[in-house]
């Protein structure tokens, strides 16, 4: 179940469109709860990436209850889970409501903006647009920096046609849905068989830009 921004302390269905991250400046909205969660990833057929829900982690409480069976440690021992929350946001490139992978330390510098003054961003009558910078600081993946350019996140009310299509997007929960231990030990399985290819082929589409969030 997804938590409301204020509360938050810090399997992709095939065909999902996320927000697609870009150098330089850029703006979203972000709307709806804090989905969050840990996920490992770990190799499916071709050497694809299938991220994983660390069942251990409970999503409502942002703790490691371990209520939950997590079987990834007894498949894979040496795989460690990571960060890896979700929320929805309005493209303004195209006005559509899409999942946005969050990357920790721009996360954290809305939260610290949101407790400094500017107040919760995803409220639609007084939120307001994340402004931020993008920029790439070595040649590996993940040298990148995030940074919110607080002076130009200014307060504005959605307009009629965003709080439409904030109202007709479905629920991140249902876009993410949490697995079952059955569910992944079944997967686990399969990926240690090398009987990977569908569940691959299903979960790379998503994973190609969830991967970017660690």
């Amino acid at each position: 179940m997804a938590i409301s921004f204020g509360e938050s302390k810090g399997k992709a269905q095939k065909g999902v469109e996320t927000y697609a991250y870009k150098d330089g400046e850029q703006t979203v909205r972000l709307v709806g709860g804090v989905l969050a969660r840990y996920v490992y990833w770990l190799k499916g057929t071709n050497n694809k990436d299938i991220p994983v829900e660390a069942l251990g982690f409970d999503r409502d409480k942002e703790k490691f209850t371990n209520k939950e069976t997590d079987h990834v440690p007894s498949f894979f021992p040496d795989k460690k889970c990571s960060w890896s929350y979700v929320m929805q946001c309005i493209d303004p490139k195209d006005g559509k409501v899409k999942p946005i992978n969050l990357k920790k330390k721009l996360f954290e510098q809305i939260m610290q903006a949101a407790q400094d003054g500017l107040g919760d961003p995803t409220d639609p009558d007084t939120g307001w647009d994340i402004m931020f910078r993008r920029v790439k600081t070595g040649a590996l993946a993940y040298n990148v920096e995030y940074t919110l350019q607080v002076l130009k996140c200014k307060s504005r009310a959605l307009t009629d046609e965003e709080r439409e299509a904030v109202a007709a997007a479905p629920a991140i929960d249902e876009l993410f849905p949490r697995p079952t231990a059955d569910d992944v030990q079944k997967l686990l399985v399969r990926i240690t068989t090398g009987s990977t290819e569908e569940d691959s082929e299903a979960q790379a589409e998503a994973s190609t830009a969830q991967r970017e969030a660690i």
